[in-house]
């Protein structure tokens, strides 16, 4: 017994959305930066209460390297690249990168609006990368959770891909999320650990 779940890490070019999927499933982080080429799809499974459950993980989102932040008119159509389907959503953006957070703004409200009317609302985990550069950051952390929050009704967290901080507890929380709003009679699901420890570690 089991099931499937389509996760996205979303994001604007550089702001680590690789580094972050990597350092879940391998334990490593790239240390040059190379630009993502197209959406790639990776396929770990992980064992939560006794059940296997297949995890496709998007990483990716249509916009390719160069683009600014701002582009989302440039993109595909949602329907392509199946973002009505997704389970629920990482949207990453650059601590020390104020367009990169107005990016993850507009795409939020494109989930919202290419949602189908009576489809369950998909849980969006907003995560702040870099965490490493604080001394960097454009705003305070409290005021940007507080909106993400209480004005856009998401998850908030941040994490440092490169020093695996909040890593695997962002990748926790939003399976968390998932499988409670997919199993409703089941809110006290709890991750207990990997099928295949070489490709994917939750604790």
């Amino acid at each position: 017994m089991g099931g499937s779940l389509r996760l996205a890490v979303l994001g604007a070019p550089g702001v680590g959305k690789t580094a972050i999927i990597r350092q879940f499933l391998f334990g490593d982080y790239p240390e040059r930066h190379r630009p993502t080429d197209g959406p790639r799809l990776y396929r770990p499974a992980v064992l939560l209460d006794g059940a296997v459950y297949d995890l496709s993980i998007r990483d990716g989102d249509g916009a390719g390297p160069g683009q600014s932040p701002g582009g989302l008119e440039e993109w595909p159509d949602p329907k392509d690249w199946s973002l009505q389907d997704t389970d629920a959503f990482v949207l990453v953006y650059d601590i020390c990168s104020p367009d990169s957070f107005d990016y993850v703004k507009a795409l939020r409200q494109r989930i919202v609006d290419t949602r189908p009317a009576g489809a369950p609302e998909a849980p969006i985990l907003v995560v702040g990368n870099k965490r490493d550069r604080q001394r960097l950051r454009f705003g305070p952390r409290r005021a940007l959770a507080a909106l993400v929050r209480r004005g856009w009704r998401c998850g908030y967290l941040e994490c440092s891909a490169k020093y695996n901080w909040h890593v695997l507890r962002l990748f926790r929380e939003l399976l968390r999320c998932a499988l409670v709003r997919a199993r409703p009679a089941h809110p006290a699901l709890r991750l207990q650990g990997a099928l295949h420890p070489a490709r994917c570690s939750l604790m």
